[in-house]
């Protein structure tokens, strides 16, 4: 398949262009995508070509290697639908308040980048279906017997950025909150003893774990409310929609989204 990447200085120009022509479209809701620059799908197909927003900075989701290619959990979804539904892809790259503005601006026709499924999203975009399910995990020591639900954690010490959700949560079930700067320092903590527990997606527990398959660390509880992600697809292109829903349908069918889920996580996110 054919792959060709923006570089975040020529997004940004383009970017800075569309909105110079524009006022304040990237900052009106409703005007966003006025523009005249979102395609239809008969448009993309016409093209040959499919252009997909991501960040390419936010492992293992999208970065990229020590070969500078761009790769991750959500590029390969993104290629194996291209694929499926017989289209070139074309990777625009740039950070996520960029990007969304170049978005807007009409310069891809979908967005790969764990974007979460929200009425307000779905308000101005359509979505396909999931492709990444997962949980709020409490995450504990491996010798760690006395928590074993998240009320446990009633007087206990949990590690967590201060201003993260995660924090709160844990707030919320009584627990004193030990300040660190992300999710590693967190499981240093816990495996040194100067935590017992901390709270994070079960996802971001598999790519540790993938990494680190020896770390003393598990999971002993899962919310039972799952969070899932799509992709964001312009609302110029219902038809794209329904196509790379079937092509979705079928990957999942086939193995192919499980492959590569266990390929970056140990385990499978896609469902």
């Amino acid at each position: 398949m054919k792959k060709k990447w923006f570089s975040i200085l020529t997004l940004m120009v383009l970017g800075l262009t569309v909105l110079a022509a524009c006022g304040n479209a990237g900052q009106d809701d409703s005007n966003s995508n006025a523009v005249g620059k979102t395609k239809t799908y008969e448009q993309i197909q016409k093209d040959g070509k499919i252009r997909v927003a991501t960040e390419g900075t936010y492992a293992p989701f999208t970065y990229h290697d020590e070969n500078d290619k761009l790769v991750g959990y959500d590029v390969e979804v993104a290629e194996a639908i291209a694929d499926k539904i017989g289209l070139d892809i074309e990777f625009v790259e740039a950070p996520w308040d960029s990007l969304l503005s170049a978005f807007d601006a009409g310069q891809a026709d979908v967005m790969f980048n764990q974007v979460g499924i929200t009425d307000e999203r779905k308000e101005k975009y359509l979505f396909t279906d999931p492709y990444t399910v997962t949980k709020g995990a409490l995450i504990v020591k491996d010798d760690n017997d006395e928590i074993k639900s998240f009320d446990d954690l009633k007087g206990k010490k949990s590690a967590h950025s201060l201003t993260s959700n995660w924090a709160d949560i844990a707030r919320g079930y009584g627990a004193e909150i030990v300040s660190v700067d992300g999710f590693n320092e967190a499981i240093d903590l816990i495996v040194d003893g100067r935590a017992d527990a901390t709270l994070n997606n079960t996802v971001n527990f598999y790519d540790f774990k993938k990494q680190k398959p020896d770390a003393p660390v598990k999971i002993v509880a899962e919310e039972e409310k799952t969070s899932e992600t799509a992709a964001m697809i312009q609302k110029s292109a219902p038809e794209l929609q329904e196509k790379m829903n079937e092509a979705l349908k079928e990957l999942h069918e086939d193995g192919t989204l499980t492959e590569i889920s266990e390929k970056y996580f140990g385990t499978d996110v896609s469902k």
